[in-house]
């Protein structure tokens, strides 16, 4: 009888053991995704995986964008993410650092040419963004630069965002170094901040919400969410600056842990590509791969490209730039 105790007690926790180990295999095996994306981006990836078989067998994590590319630079392959959706520019200075990213093994094909270890989910521009009302009841002509932001008359009515914590504002000053140069762009870009005062916003949507809720008449914010926000009737309205519509991308790619990589993380990036790209374009109207259109009237009207390849090291000399504009 004691014998026979025993070997049932061994059983049962052999049983046990199993079942936590099965139950840690499990977990193991699921895909860290960490994404800068919004909240838009990450809802249309999270449709494209679920739709297509990877339903609870991934989780994202959200982060600002300085924050993620502080992680991706200072971490390398050691990062806790088996796949990341980051701005392309960290991508290619992390992948410069620290060679942490393999090579995709899939075809995209992608518009442009982009490095083999990354292919792009997403591509945003820059645009002025009005409140139509507040434009009218304080008889504010509408600006058709971002220069023009600078002008006295927009004093107290201005939001903008600090280059220093999103990289929506980069779009602003891409445009202005564009067409002014440095030293120009150092003269307006104080004007600019001085109209903003208390308006210097963290996120790259801060200037489009104190637009919507009239707390504002002007700011510089995403061309699509303005685009957006005019066609569900509210009072928003855009300008396509004489600078540029100049443009960033967000891309997908793949942590290189050398034996111990998740194949399945390289599954799911084409799954967001080749699944996820419909659902993004209606958000996101700038094509970027083959046979895909914008909806009519998403076209901006002037795009544009940096003179240089834009890269974290290139931020940081802008974001110096700006700091001596405060």
């Amino acid at each position: 009888m004691k014998k026979k105790m025993i070997r049932l007690l061994l059983a049962a926790t052999l049983t046990v053991s199993t079942l936590l180990t099965g139950c840690g295999d499990s977990a193991a095996s699921q895909v860290v995704i960490y994404s800068n994306a919004d909240d838009e981006a990450v809802t249309a990836m999270k449709n494209a995986l679920d739709g297509n078989g990877y339903e609870g067998k991934y989780i994202i994590q959200t982060f600002g964008t300085s924050e993620l590319g502080g992680k991706l630079l200072a971490e390398g392959k050691d990062i806790e993410a088996d796949m990341v959706t980051m701005s392309s520019f960290y991508l290619d200075s992390a992948q410069k650092t620290n060679q942490m990213f393999r090579d995709l093994t899939f075809t995209s094909n992608a518009l442009d040419t982009y490095p083999s270890f990354y292919t792009p989910i997403t591509a945003q521009e820059g645009a002025i963004i009005l409140n139509t009302q507040m434009m009218q009841d304080n008889n504010l002509p509408a600006p058709t630069s971002i220069k023009d932001l600078a002008n006295p008359e927009y004093a107290g009515y201005l939001s903008v965002t600090d280059v220093k914590s999103s990289s929506t504002a980069w779009l602003l000053i891409q445009a202005l170094i564009s067409a002014y140069g440095e030293d120009e762009t150092k003269t307006i870009l104080t004007g600019i901040y001085k109209n903003a005062g208390d308006h210097i916003e963290e996120s790259g949507s801060g200037p489009l919400k104190k637009v919507r809720a009239g707390e504002v008449a002007v700011g510089f914010g995403l061309r699509h969410q303005a685009v957006a926000d005019k066609a569900a009737g509210l009072p928003v309205d855009y300008v396509d600056p004489a600078e540029g519509n100049f443009t960033l991308t967000e891309s997908v790619a793949v942590i290189d842990k050398g034996d111990k990589s998740n194949q399945m993380a390289m599954d799911m990036a084409e799954c967001i590509i080749k699944n996820g790209r419909k659902e993004l374009l209606e958000t996101y109207p700038i094509p970027v791969y083959e046979g895909e259109t914008a909806p009519a009237g998403a076209a901006s009207g002037n795009p544009q490209k940096f003179s240089e390849p834009l890269t974290a090291e290139l931020l940081k000399k802008h974001q110096e730039l700006s700091e001596e504009c405060k």
